[in-house]
């Protein structure tokens, strides 16, 4: 369960089903990535057949299934950057 303390935790089964505490916001998903933000950085999940099956802004909880091919780890701060329409404004 996600926390004040920024803890963040992954159960992967058979590379078929994955289980996420600790989610801040999901930028973007299809079938073959989803990219969101943890309360330790930015999270990419890629695969085949992605499919969100369950999430909980409240409790910062994700549930994912298809054929998860990779969980790769990106920078702390990146949400923190503005964005190029931000930028714009500012």
């Amino acid at each position: 369960m996600a926390d004040a303390n920024g803890r963040h935790g992954i159960i992967l089964e058979n590379r078929a089903r994955l289980e996420l505490t600790g989610i801040t916001d999901v930028d973007r998903f299809n079938e073959e990535e989803i990219l969101l933000f943890t309360q330790l950085g930015e999270l990419t999940i890629r695969g085949r057949s992605l499919h969100i099956n369950e999430m909980s802004v409240g409790s910062g909880e994700l549930s994912v299934e298809g054929d998860i091919t990779a969980l790769i780890y990106g920078d702390k701060d990146r949400k923190k950057k503005l964005s190029l329409f931000g930028r714009l404004l500012k």
